[in-house]
């Protein structure tokens, strides 16, 4: 069924219809546009275009086509319908008749794709966020098994300094976080509704779009039509996004691809991510790797050509913006892949260690701590460079190392070369005689040491990230896994409250209220403050919830935080406290509070103690005493919240 005719005496060709129809592509959205009809359907209600039986009678209609969908979404391509739009309509009239013919008064498909591609990219976002989480923690894990293995490390391809495979596997761990940052970034953006921006130029009808938007689980309504029906930054951004991070993958394929060749011979792939040859029996081929490095030029092939279809598009809606959604899929798709056989490469690597210090100990990348050695015996550092260099060519004539010469053989260098020198050529000292902030000595450590015992989180970042030392490695280790720990909990499912949500947030604070956990709320009281919630999903259920409440510019507390029994320690609390964290620098609170009887729990999470007689009286009357529990063991905690530019 065309949802459009009526200005036409003649059908479009079969040949036009091919070359028109997105049904096969944007089949994926159906789910989407289903729930972004859902909600259309309240607010048509809402202004009087459904009674409340109309409404009843599409909502069921749609859900039980959003539940037939979900089990098989492939029965969409059997329809010869023009796009989900009409596939999703034409189903609706089937099951309500001329009913479901008033459902898209007041809506057009230009809001109404925007709409289903926002929700989409959202949903996605989720899962891919949770996939380079994961691919952080596989890195993590092998830095972990390799912390101590000697590596040679490389500039030009050639060999520089050693450092440790463990240091190696953080490099990417931080490029992942990079990635994080973009996506959520791109996520934040995304966070806003078309729908009801009609066509172009918005909807006739009186609906309150910020109430439509927050019952879609989005941050708020867009506040220009003309914008919000021809925007695909953020099909851009996710595009660019997954273009990063793919250039991030491909280095890391590129570099075990060569650690796995015959010539270096540092690592062996696992049998679960290689092949062999057709015709030479001996090859172990590293193609999953091969595949990675491959796969990046597709994603970024996708941007490119979405930016060249952006580029000269006048407003507001084009028909070339049809052409969005199949390089985007395919790009995430890929993504999604590529982080996931990643992790099985990681999971699976076997280090040669034996190998790797063979190598670090040739390639004479001990020579800068040979001039460091003469630096400090008052020779200037060019001329120290040129000494080494000399030392460099006669070891190279002479094929063996530096640290094989002999005393008088040195001296013949540089007469300030004593017998000292050996311990400076070392491996270790090349890996530990760092001693500025952020180096690898053992004074450094010790220093970060400190600071992570009393919490100076920023001190520690300065002094602990940078350079490769075996000691240095555990350290660094350590704050990734912190770090690494909140993005787990923040790529989880989390968002927003709807009204939808109401019911099973009563439900979940009232069981923890009986039991003397948390003060009571009324379900009013939930539904007055339903913008100040957020929720956990597991699988599309609602298992968790808490509360923002805003005292005044600058402070909050954070509230009601409840969890469903059967879903206890699997991280929903400290997702929606991580949630409301990142949300109050958004909007750029600057203290954030909670009253608690587990002080514990908030620690971990960056919150400190302070005097409870601090607190305004206001806040005090607010949070009255829970009659089960003894006041003196309630604290009053706090987080000051960051700014990006200040960090």
């Amino acid at each position: 069924m065309a949802l459009w005719g009526g200005r036409f005496k003649e059908a479009a060709s079969v040949q036009f219809k091919k070359f028109n129809d997105s049904l096969p592509v944007d089949y994926r959205m159906a789910v989407q546009d289903i729930v972004g009809s859902i909600a259309w359907a309240g607010a048509i209600h809402s202004v009087g275009v459904l009674s409340d039986q109309e409404l009843t009678d599409i909502t069921e209609a749609l859900n039980e086509l959003k539940a037939s969908v979900e089990e098989n979404p492939k029965q969409i391509l059997l329809s010869d319908a023009e796009d989900i739009h009409s596939w999703v309509e034409g189903k609706l009239i089937e099951k309500t008749g001329d009913l479901g013919k008033k459902l898209h008064t007041g809506r057009s498909r230009n809001d109404q794709v925007a709409t289903d591609l926002k929700l989409w990219c959202k949903e996605t976002g989720g899962e891919l966020l949770l996939a380079l989480v994961n691919l952080q923690q596989a890195m993590l894990e092998l830095a972990e098994r390799e912390r101590n293995t000697v590596l040679p490390g490389y500039t030009h391809l050639q060999r520089a300094q050693p450092v440790t495979f463990g240091h190696w596997c953080l490099a990417y761990v931080e490029m992942f976080n990079r990635d994080i940052g973009r996506l959520k970034d791109a996520l934040y953006r995304a966070d806003t509704s078309p729908l009801g921006s009609g066509a172009l130029a918005g909807t006739a009808y009186p609906i309150d779009r910020d109430l439509l938007a927050h019952n879609l689980g989005f941050r708020s309504a867009t506040l220009n039509s003309l914008d919000a029906v021809s925007d695909r930054d953020h099909v851009l951004e996710f595009l660019s996004t997954a273009s990063i991070s793919m250039m991030h993958m491909s280095r890391f394929a590129e570099d075990l691809i060569f650690y796995n060749s015959g010539e270096a011979g540092f690592v062996e792939m696992s049998d679960l991510v290689s092949s062999g040859s057709s015709l030479m029996p001996q090859k172990k081929n590293p193609d999953a790797c091969e595949l990675i490095r491959g796969k990046a030029g597709r994603v970024m092939g996708s941007l490119s050509g979405m930016l060249v279809t952006m580029k000269a598009l006048p407003l507001a809606y084009n028909k070339d913006m049809q052409e969005d959604k199949e390089g985007l899929f395919d790009a995430l798709d890929t993504w999604l892949e590529v982080m996931q056989m990643a992790v099985l490469v990681a999971d699976g690597l076997k280090v040669n260690r034996s190998r790797t210090l063979a190598a670090a100990q040739q390639g004479y990348s001990n020579a800068t701590e040979l001039a460091d050695y003469l630096v400090a015996k008052d020779i200037p550092f060019r001329e120290a460079h040129h000494i080494v260099g000399e030392a460099v060519l006669a070891a190279i004539e002479a094929g063996h190392a530096l640290e094989d010469f002999t005393l008088a053989q040195l001296q013949e260098f540089s007469d300030k070369i004593e017998n000292d020198v050996y311990q400076y050529l070392s491996i270790e000292s090349c890996l530990d005689k760092r001693e500025a902030i952020g180096g690898t000595s053992r004074v450094q450590v010790q220093k970060a040491l400190d600071s992570n015992q009393s919490g100076d989180n920023d001190n520690l970042s300065a002094q602990v990230i940078g350079a490769p030392g075996k000691k240095q490695i555990s350290l660094a280790l350590k704050q990734v896994t912190q770090r690494l720990n909140a993005q787990r909990a923040a790529a989880m499912s989390v968002r927003r409250a709807r009204m939808s949500d109401v019911d099973k947030i009563h439900q979940l604070v009232s069981f923890w209220a009986d039991k003397g956990e948390i003060l009571p709320r009324s379900r009013d009281n939930i539904i007055h403050d339903i913008q100040n919630f957020v929720v956990a999903e597991v699988e599309g259920k609602v298992v968790a919830s808490a509360s923002l409440y805003i005292y005044q510019t600058g402070l909050a507390e954070i509230r009601s935080i409840v969890v469903d029994e059967a879903f206890h320690n699997q991280g929903q609390g400290q997702a929606m406290v991580q949630y409301l964290l990142e949300y109050a620098c958004e909007i750029e609170l600057q203290q954030i509070i909670v009253l608690t009887y587990v002080p514990e729990y908030f620690n971990k999470l960056g919150f400190t103690m302070i005097e409870k007689s601090s607190l305004a009286d206001n806040i005090i009357e607010d949070s009255e005493q829970s009659p089960h529990k003894d006041p003196e063991d309630e604290v009053a905690m706090e987080y000051i919240v960051q700014r990006t530019n200040e960090k």
